[in-house]
Parts: structure tokens; C-alpha cells; sequence
């Protein structure tokens, strides 16, 4: 007796561009691991999108007109906090992609990025993961646990080995491995094909580097690890 076939991902694709709405819908539609279930052409027909029907992740273009990606991802979070938002972006949208990350995303892909790459993010955020670009992940990273103005600056960072304050359990070799190449860009099946695991193993190590560590996601274990001088990129 066969197994039952996974259940597809549901997504939802808001972009103001029709030929590149066009283009996303065909890239998934390609796909036996996702299933689109809505399109939008701007952030107020999106939310009233998912006033009638949630996706498991939203891919979200920023500069839909009047109301931007950022609205749209902070109004997602607030009224449909399972959702999973993933913005696509530019290059030069730097500050934007970190005040959407802080309003909920939970990655994002540059435009442009392979139809792999795509289904890979999707896959990753679905599972409850984060999915950060080497393009703008080091520029990302100072702008998360920045002091408030006034405050004493921060201890410079100590070399990698002398943690500034040591986690309650040490990440092992094989856990700072992960977490460097992380650190990079990578996503966990490119991790796992440069160490020669399995995706699944990478995710096991990932969830316990996140136990240790105290946090919740890529981003914050990434700067975490920075923070500690557990890696330096």
C-alpha cells in the first residue's frame, strides 16, 4: 500500500507587477510541494485575500503601491500570526528588508532568485525556519540588538573560541560548523550538502543550536553567535 502524498504547501503571492506575478505563479505551480491558492496585485487586495482564506506563507513584493510590504507583512503578523511571510526584494532595498523582517517576516529572496531557491525558502519558512541571503545577511545582522542611544557601547567582540558569556551548554564542533555556514547565506540544503548530511540532520542540529543559544530563529542565532564570538564572519 502506498504512503499518502504529502499535504502541498498553500501559498498566497502578492505582487504589483503582472509579469512577474505571472512568472512566480508558473515557478510554483511547477512545483508537486506547493499549491497557489491566491494572487494580489496590492497590499489592500491581499488582506482581503485572507479574509477569506490563510495560506501557509505569503511571498510579499515591498513596493506594492499605496500600501507597502511592510504594512501588509506587520497587518499579517498582527491578524494571522500562523502565517509565514517571505518578502521578495531588490538590492537596493536594504533598509526596507530590515523593517520588514523586524514587522514579521521571516525572510526574504532577492528577485531574480532560481525557481530551487524559492521552493527551498518556502519549504524553509513552512517549517519554521528563517531564510537569510548572503547578499544582505551581514548588513542585517548590525541592525538587530542595537543599543539605545545613550547606553555604553558594547564590549568589542572576543575571538572565536573566547565566548563573552558561555551559553549553558557549548554549541559542539559540528553545531559552530553549521551555525558559520548559516552565518554565510546558506540555506539548510546547501549546509547540508557541504557537510555531506542530510537536510533533516541539518534542522535537528539547527533546533538545538537554538535551545542553547535562546532563541528562535536564524537571525537571532547568527547574532547571537556573533555576540558570543562563538563564529566570526
Amino acid at each position: 500500500m502506498s504512503a499518502a502524498p504529502a499535504q502541498k504547501i498553500k501559498v498566497v503571492i502578492c505582487e504589483d507587477q503582472p509579469q512577474i506575478l505571472k512568472n512566480q505563479v508558473k515557478i510554483l505551480q511547477d512545483s508537486p510541494e506547493v499549491e497557489v491558492i491566491g494572487t494580489a496585485l496590492s497590499g489592500e487586495a491581499v488582506l482581503e485575500l485572507l479574509e477569506k482564506k490563510q495560506p501557509d506563507v505569503l511571498l510579499q513584493d515591498l513596493g506594492p503601491p499605496r500600501m507597502t510590504g511592510i504594512e501588509v507583512t506587520r497587518e499579517v503578523k498582527h491578524r494571522w500570526p500562523a502565517v509565514e511571510v517571505l518578502i521578495f526584494t531588490i538590492f537596493d532595498e536594504e533598509e526596507k528588508v530590515i523593517e520588514a523582517v523586524k514587522a514579521g517576516a521571516s525572510g526574504y529572496l532577492l528577485k531574480g532568485a532560481t525557481a530551487e531557491k524559492i521552493i527551498e525558502a518556502i519549504r524553509e519558512v513552512n517549517a519554521g525556519g528563517s531564510v537569510i541571503q548572503p547578499n544582505l545577511a551581514r548588513r542585517l545582522l548590525k541592525h538587530f540588538h542595537v543599543p539605545e542611544e545613550g547606553a555604553p557601547p558594547p564590549p568589542a567582540r572576543l575571538p572565536p573560541g573566547n565566548r563573552e558569556e558561555p551559553p549553558m551548554r557549548p554549541l559542539t564542533e559540528r553545531e559552530i560548523e553549521i551555525l558559520r555556514l548559516i552565518a554565510k547565506g546558506l540555506s539548510n540544503n546547501e549546509a547540508a550538502q557541504v557537510l555531506t548530511l542530510s537536510r533533516a540532520t541539518v534542522r535537528t542540529h539547527l533546533e538545538h543550536i537554538y535551545e542553547k543559544l535562546e532563541v528562535t530563529n536564524r537571525v537571532e542565532a547568527v547574532t547571537e553567535g556573533l555576540r558570543k564570538g562563538i563564529i566570526d564572519i
